[in-house]
């Protein structure tokens, strides 16, 4: 907890706008993925965003008729989120290992962030108990390997798991008809594998 406090306090004011070179056309794009990758989310489901950060992805899934809760384990974030949404979403203050919601949820989210899980397998196990419908998460297939995930999601009881790559650059902003380009080529198949074998990130969604 303090390498995690150590680490991100001091960038928890306008983490999200520093954090991304387009902030609407990665998080618009994020948030377009966690609504139609695997089973669809409509008006008012609600989505748990854990180690939300600041919440800034808050207001692509509210503008699609989402509900909101997020979840961080850095106060100062936790007060970052608070303020960046105020009376629209709660923010709790705790460890993605160990904090469960109120009351279930429809989707749960986890970005940039998997990795702080201390076993991953648990980890999904827990997150099921309070999921309907499925978990969201970003995957860099160079660090992890994506059959042993798929493996882990399936021992916890997620019997569908669906990837798919994700080609919005985070520090790079890219004028409208490249990232149009950039959409059509995570449908592209072979093409798509071999850009994730240097760069880039899936999204999976597990049900």
């Amino acid at each position: 907890m303090s390498e995690l406090r150590d680490q991100y306090a001091p960038q928890a004011e306008e983490w999200t706008e520093r954090a991304y070179a387009d902030v609407a056309a990665y998080l618009e794009h994020r948030a377009e993925l966690i609504v139609n990758l695997g089973p669809r989310l409509g008006a008012g489901d609600l989505v748990l965003d854990l180690a939300c950060g600041d919440a800034g992805l808050a207001d692509a899934l509210f503008a699609r008729g989402l509900r909101y809760r997020g979840v961080d384990s850095t106060p100062e974030m936790v007060e970052a989120a608070r303020r960046r949404l105020w009376d629209r979403a709660d923010v709790d203050s705790g460890d993605l290992n160990d904090y469960v919601p109120p009351h279930a949820v429809a989707a749960t989210t986890v970005f940039r962030a998997i990795y702080y899980a201390r076993n991953r397998r648990e980890f999904f196990e827990h997150v099921r108990a309070f999921t309907e419908r499925k978990i969201v998460f970003d995957l860099n297939p160079r660090q992890h390997g994506v059959e042993d995930v798929v493996a882990d999601l399936r021992a916890a009881g997620f019997s569908s798991v669906a990837l798919r790559p994700f080609f919005v650059p985070q520090t790079v902003g890219l004028p409208a008809p490249a990232l149009a380009v950039a959409k059509r080529l995570e449908r592209s198949g072979p093409l798509a594998r071999l850009a994730l074998r240097a760069r880039f990130t899936y999204l999976v969604a597990a049900s």
